[in-house]
């Protein structure tokens, strides 16, 4: 008894609100936190990528198999009309001109070889038209077969999509949380105009590169391919574009792509892209020992030192 006295008194002396609260953490576990927030979050916003862009693939394969669908299916409708009505024709010339009093009953013997010759062209009509309307309608359950596969495939990818949504969104919420604790948050502006390249970048490297720095100031948005704001991945691929190269949509088809035009760190020109550990990150090397990228939420499209990148590299492909 002493001993359970001795706690209900100790918890009566101590605040309930001492109880359940958190140390507040420091500056420097802030930022620590924060670091691994943006770490998940790289691989978080990838996958994302990734689903959308099968989504979309996905969706897209439907809508083209759609659209045959309905295509054939118009035909098969033309078909059957034209069938309906060459059947009508049949029965009611049939009582006349292609049963047998018809012919026989012709009065000039050119009348019964016109009559004749009628006759055999409306056989074979009947039967082309019958062979294709056939061919047409079995072929119909096959392409809307096809494109109900492709709907279910597409809805599929989508769901895959709103999963890595829902997550990013709270690691967002966390993000923001701590970057405004910490004095750091900067929303960027949709409409900057960024800074002029004057770097030693030429040919389509200075394209990349004169495109990228005038994203400079835009805010981090994942998914984002521009205008008002990008992504790693989605800056990266609006930048090459510029300079008429396209890049696959994600980081790690990014790097995949690049598997044959991958360079050492020691030989980095302008226009390299260079890729993070885990290949959450991807960023544009613009020479002199600098790069420019799109970092992560509550950040903007910005020019930095490399050797201030706080990534570590795992290597830098040229496009």
């Amino acid at each position: 008894m002493p001993v359970a006295t001795g706690l209900v008194i100790g918890l009566v002396l101590v605040p309930m609100g001492a109880a359940v609260a958190d140390p507040k953490p420091t500056l420097g576990q802030a930022k620590a936190k924060l670091e691994k927030l943006n770490d998940k979050a790289d691989k978080v916003v990838d996958r994302y990528n990734t689903a959308n862009e099968r989504y979309k693939s996905a969706k897209s394969a439907y809508t083209k198999l759609n659209d045959r669908y309905k295509r054939k299916l118009e035909t098969v409708e033309t078909l059957r009309a034209q069938v309906v009505n060459m059947a009508v024709d049949s029965y009611k010339l049939g009582e006349f001109a292609t049963s047998w009093p018809g012919l026989v009953g012709a009065e000039r013997p050119e009348d019964l070889l016109a009559r004749m010759a009628m006759t055999g062209q409306m056989t074979q009509e009947r039967a082309e038209k019958l062979a294709a309307f056939d061919r047409e309608n079995r072929g119909l359950k096959t392409e809307r077969d096809k494109a109900e596969e492709a709907l279910e495939s597409a809805d599929e990818e989508r769901e895959g999509v709103e999963k890595e949504r829902s997550e990013i969104e709270k690691l967002i919420a966390e993000q923001k949380k701590l970057l405004k604790k910490l004095g750091a948050y900067n929303p960027g502006n949709p409409n900057s105009v960024g800074i002029k390249y004057t770097g030693p970048a030429s040919g389509n490297a200075a394209s990349v590169l004169r495109f990228a720095f005038a994203q400079v100031g835009k805010p981090y948005i994942y998914g984002g391919t521009g205008p008002r704001g990008y992504d790693c991945s989605g800056l990266t691929q609006a930048s090459w574009r510029a300079a008429g190269v396209s890049l696959p949509r994600t980081t790690w088809q990014q790097w995949a792509w690049g598997a044959n035009r991958k360079v050492s760190l020691s030989d980095l020109q302008p226009g390299d892209l260079i890729f993070s550990e885990g290949l959450g990150h991807v960023s544009i090397y613009a020479g002199n020992g600098q790069i420019v990228h799109a970092p992560q939420t509550g950040d903007v499209v910005k020019v930095v030192k490399l050797s201030s990148y706080g990534r570590r590299i795992v290597g830098a492909i040229r496009p």
